[in-house]
């Protein structure tokens, strides 16, 4: 059997940085601040759902958890005169409350935009699941979002990929699109990764997004990729 790894795992310590940062001094606090992280991601996947957010990072140090949203409708997360943004705070300090008593760090939320959606794996894999929860066809949907995702200039390679009973057939089945490079076993490579599901009255649709946006080193200096085999950069 082929061995899958998740490209950004694969990645971790190379060109990509964990989205939780911490350090615990005993195994007591290691097992507490991981399910704190583990129950507010949990209920920010569910609460912030539509809202297109890319992904989620926790810092903490002895006094302070700081929990930033990369999003790219800030304006929703946040709500007008920060209401929305107050509210989750206050839903976030119960929650872990409930699940830590004895969590006392003073937490804050901050907002990151994201400036080219198409960029962001995770938002390009909801987009595909709200045109499949709106009954779009799933070819159409797959050429139009590849299309889009590509039509940016720092996109060189776009995978996207649905699973399930797609269009109501009675077995599933797997479609895939694929644009451009996708270099999974090179570790240079800045290969952002998503699943999503797309809930269905026949059931649920998997969608896997893979977007190649060039090579890249530790010190995050970009290297020149050309766009296509053969094309000059």
């Amino acid at each position: 059997m082929t061995h899958i790894v998740h490209p950004y795992a694969h990645r971790l310590g190379i060109i990509r940085d964990w989205r939780s940062r911490w350090f615990a001094a005993d195994k007591k606090q290691y097992r507490e601040n991981l399910n704190v992280d583990n129950v507010i991601r949990n209920f920010l996947t569910k609460r912030l759902r539509g809202m297109h957010v890319s992904h989620v990072e926790i810092e903490r140090n002895a006094t302070e958890l700081r929990i930033l949203i990369h999003t790219a409708r800030p304006g929703l997360v946040i709500g007008r005169s920060g209401e929305h943004a107050t509210k989750l705070r206050a839903e976030i300090i119960r929650i872990t409350r409930a699940t830590a008593p004895a969590h006392n760090r003073i937490i804050k939320i901050d907002v990151a935009e994201i400036r080219q959606p198409e960029t962001s794996a995770a938002v390009v894999a909801y987009m595909v699941a709200e045109g499949l929860e709106k009954r779009m066809p799933f070819r159409r949907i797959l050429k139009q979002t590849a299309e889009k995702v590509m039509a940016v200039r720092d996109v060189i390679g776009v995978r996207v990929t649905v699973s399930g009973r797609l269009g109501g057939a009675d077995m599933s089945r797997k479609e895939e699109i694929k644009k451009g490079r996708i270099p999974l076993q090179t570790f240079r490579a800045n290969i952002d990764f998503a699943h999503e599901k797309a809930y269905l009255p026949y059931g649920v649709i998997g969608i896997k997004v893979w977007i190649y946006m060039g090579d890249q080193h530790a010190d995050d200096e970009r290297v020149s990729t050309p766009r296509f085999p053969g094309h000059a950069a």
